[in-house]
């Protein structure tokens, strides 16, 4: 859907994968695990099968895969010694939040598509032919929008996710504050207000002199939280004041505990609400992507989705809830192949199964929008019942649940004394988050990785493959030439509208 950036075919792009400190989890269910040097070691739990929809997992036989790497892939060369000062002192200490951002009236509906598919990181055209980059845009936003706004004309007109992560913002400036640490926070979006240009104005304007960021996606992928750091590196470069601000990321964690509390909390409330609770399946379904993301790109998104789960389900046994579980991936379009198991496809199996109680976890988002409110609540609903499934359940999104924004406050703070300094990140599942340095850092530690990774497609050939660059590439050459015919032909369309084509006219 609109929102999500991760669930677009064309954005196998220039964002790269992550360097070693965060990339190794991803590593131990990757091909490409001989690449790095991480080491692979067998405990107990049970990883989810993505080949096999249909399959449940009980939640008392579990063996987990633990990827640790050795110190020399964890320390920079250049990694500097934490200071020993006071967290805040006579520093402005502020928090970015960066989040996708979403239409909030059906009129802003077709500009924000616009605004999503003029990014370069989202559909990659040749170095000759980008300056149709934003006609390419202006032709599949209004192409694409009215069914969109069907979509958020059934969720109220427009998207909530503004005015959630406005709220997220306030509650974890008065958690920061209630534990002493007096910051301001601010809300970037990357493709509609407020844009992620604007919060760095007003960073500006009050004067901040150390800033954490910490993007809204619980586990990293290079198509959510890769493509608003890209941003934001651009945005640095280019001012004299942020290039001499101190700031660090925190570039994923689903792993914290009170994140993990906090979600096992909503999901033993909403058991309590079936007939018989202890034969509910608890059906995670997280946010998809494509799967050459994964495989060729290196995003490390799939094994921290799987690694959450299994956080979350632990938690749930130590409180004596034992129930079947499952993943999959929802939201694909296009002809890519995407993560698997799909959603739609594991929620028809599992009614051929016999399932009749299924209690919903959209697991990859912290805020309602129209993935959950139409996507899971009106499509994967109306799915569910026609497969057989009869008591069908579904947990919110964390919102400003108190647990999640008292352990975000506790993020933040923990990263305070790297503002500035090269962190040395701690893959220890379980453990407080340390962040990862500056933007600049962590971006070029993805183009490093890039570079060592092979493209997609060595030899061109003609022909469907399953290289999602090659379904780029042509998805994207085609949309040009249908778009060139019909100015040459017609002598009106947006390239003459923009003058870019005066001599057609």
């Amino acid at each position: 859907m609109a929102e999500s950036i991760a669930m677009l075919p064309w954005s196998i792009s220039s964002a790269a994968p992550l360097d070693h400190r965060v990339m190794l989890r991803a590593n131990c269910s990757s091909q490409k695990l001989e690449r790095y040097s991480g080491t692979c070691t067998e405990a107990s739990f049970s990883r989810l099968s993505s080949t096999q929809p249909s399959l449940l997992f009980s939640n008392s036989k579990k063996s987990r895969l633990k990827c640790l790497p050795p110190l020399n892939v964890l320390v920079d060369s250049e990694t500097q010694a934490v200071p020993a000062k006071p967290l805040v002192g006579n520093d402005k200490i502020g928090v970015l939040l960066l989040n996708l951002g979403g239409p909030e009236t059906l009129d802003d509906v077709q500009p924000f598509l616009f605004n999503l598919f003029a990014d370069p990181d989202i559909i990659r055209l040749p170095r000759l032919f980008r300056f149709l980059q934003k006609p390419l845009a202006q032709f599949i936003s209004v192409f694409r929008a009215p069914k969109s706004k069907e979509g958020y004309a059934a969720i109220g007109g427009g998207s909530p996710l503004r005015r959630i992560t406005d709220a997220q913002g306030e509650e974890l400036k008065k958690a920061l504050w209630s534990k002493d640490v007096p910051a301001n926070v601010y809300v970037g979006m990357r493709y509609w207000h407020p844009f992620t240009e604007e919060a760095i104005e007003q960073i500006k304007k009050d004067g901040i002199t150390k800033l954490v960021v910490l993007p809204l996606y619980p586990q990293f992928s290079i198509s959510t939280s890769g493509s608003s750091l890209r941003l934001l590196e651009s945005i640095f470069r280019e001012d004299e004041y942020l290039v001499n601000m101190q700031h660090t990321v925190i570039p994923s964690w689903y792993q914290r505990e009170g994140y993990i509390k906090a979600m096992a909390n909503l999901i033993e409330k909403e058991l309590q609400g079936f007939d018989t609770p202890q034969k509910c399946v608890i059906f995670f379904s997280a946010h998809g992507v494509p799967l050459a993301y994964v495989e060729e790109a290196g995003d490390p998104y799939k094994a921290e989705m799987e690694e959450c789960v299994d956080l979350i389900m632990e938690e749930l046994e130590r409180r004596g809830l034992n129930n079947p579980y499952t993943l999959a991936y929802q939201s694909r379009v296009g002809p890519v192949e995407w993560l698997k198991p799909y959603t739609d496809e594991t929620i028809i199996d599992l009614g051929k199964k016999g399932v009749k109680n299924l209690l919903a976890v959209p697991i990859s988002f912290v805020s309602e929008h129209i993935e959950t409110l139409e996507e899971i609540d009106v499509e994967y609903k109306e799915l569910a019942i026609e497969s057989g499934i009869e008591n069908w359940g579904r947990v919110p999104a964390l919102g400003c649940e108190p647990t999640f924004i008292s352990d975000l406050a506790d993020a933040v703070i923990e990263s305070l004394p790297y503002v500035g300094a090269m962190a040395v990140s701690n893959l220890e599942a379980r453990q407080s988050l340390v962040p990862l340095g500056s933007v600049e850092e962590l971006l070029a530690a993805y183009d490093s990785q890039r570079r060592e990774l092979p493209p997609p497609v060595t030899v061109w050939e003609w022909g469907w493959t399953k290289s999602a660059e090659t379904w780029n590439g042509r998805a994207a050459m085609l949309a040009v030439l249908v778009l060139l015919v019909l100015e040459v032909t017609t002598g009106e369309g947006f390239l003459h509208q923009w003058g870019i084509l005066p001599f057609f006219r």
